[in-house]
């Protein structure tokens, strides 16, 4: 008996005491729409045919599309890919952890880099940094990144509190963020003249970010509260910010402008049930301890939206089975829509006439 309540003493002081990397920060979630209306369960990916990186590579997390028509796309490796054509051909070898990717009106590529920063690329050999910090503090997880045609950057960085290069990468980074719901994710941006100034912080895991077609305002995914924020830049509302698309029926990735005043968000997994917790502290530190078979992680369920500048969904595709991975990233480039994806060793590609019309 004295065995069997000593065992119980150490189970519970383990439970409720052993240190974990989480501070758990209580919030309510507001209960997920579901797969309905807007968002209706659809199998519209399944025609995506699978692109393979080159030897067993994973993870193309994003893509840019550069002015004379190039694809890029980078690997988990750190390898960066042309996709232009029927399969994918290595550019270059950047290193790090590329994530978000796009074009500047300089046509140069700009990278995300979740271990280093902010930086650019002109050509093999020739990748750059640009920031690595802001306002004296470095910047911890590079996610996206849009670039002004007066060549101002903007980028998000997701967390101060988790480095993904010391705690195993990007998704287990995301997850601890989102489970301790910290909002020390924001958005800043790099001037002309090289200054970098934070943008607009406060953010539980700022993702994706996309420019309006008048650069009057960005859009930020703030994947831990599974919604979309609207900062504006310029005009009478210049530096407040609103809800622009609230209480998703997923946590948004990346967001990519299409370029005809459309965009395409992707979601890296439905919302959990785990999100149940989230008005208690203790308890979320009590399942961290539990280990890696109870704590949460992204579901596999392809989904991507188009939606326009006043929010009205246009296109829902999604992908059940989660078929294609975690999707993270995608849109319309040469006549096929491109599906990325988090760690899978592919990428979809689809004809565009084949995806339903707008509504």
């Amino acid at each position: 008996m004295r065995i069997v309540l000593l065992v119980l003493v150490i189970a519970l002081g383990y439970l409720f005491t052993w240190p974990v990397p989480v501070i758990p920060v209580a919030w309510q979630p507001p209960e997920a729409p579901g797969f309905t209306g807007d968002f209706a369960e659809n199998r519209a990916l399944d025609g995506a045919e699978q692109i393979a990186l080159p030897g067993g590579a994973i993870g193309p997390e994003d893509l840019a599309v550069m002015p004379d028509g190039r694809i890029f796309t980078t690997g988990l490796d750190g390898v960066l890919y042309e996709i232009s054509g029927a399969a994918p051909v290595e550019a270059d070898r950047l290193g790090g952890r590329p994530l978000g990717l796009t074009a500047g009106p300089d046509g140069a590529l700009y990278i995300a880099d979740s271990f280093r920063g902010l930086m650019r690329w002109t050509g093999p050999g020739t990748l750059e940094l640009l920031a690595d910090a802001v306002d004296g503090a470095p910047v911890v997880y590079a996610n996206q990144v849009a670039v002004a045609r007066d060549g101002t950057v903007y980028f998000s960085d997701s967390t101060t509190r988790f480095d993904p290069e010391e705690h195993g990468g990007t998704k287990p980074a995301s997850v601890l963020t989102i489970w301790e719901q910290s909002n020390t994710g924001y958005v800043a941006r790099r001037l002309p003249d090289g200054t970098v100034e934070r943008l607009a912080g406060g953010f539980v895991f700022t993702n994706g970010i996309a420019l309006s077609p008048d650069e009057d305002f960005l859009l930020v995914n703030e994947t831990g509260r599974a919604q979309v924020i609207r900062v504006w830049l310029t005009g009478p509302r210049q530096g407040e910010r609103e809800v622009f698309l609230p209480n998703l029926p997923g946590y948004p990735d990346n967001l990519e402008a299409q370029g005809d005043g459309s965009y395409w968000l992707s979601f890296a997994s439905p919302r959990v049930p785990s999100e149940t917790l989230m008005p208690y502290p203790l308890l979320r530190k009590v399942v961290w301890r539990l280990g890696p078979m109870v704590r949460p992680a992204p579901v596999h369920r392809g989904m991507m939206i188009q939606f326009d500048g006043e929010g009205r969904i246009l296109r829902n595709l999604q992908d059940p089975d989660g078929r294609l991975g975690i999707t993270s990233g995608g849109m319309v480039a040469g006549g096929d829509l491109y599906v990325m994806t988090l760690d899978s060793p592919w990428f979809g590609r689809m004809p565009v006439s084949e995806l339903p019309a707008q509504r």
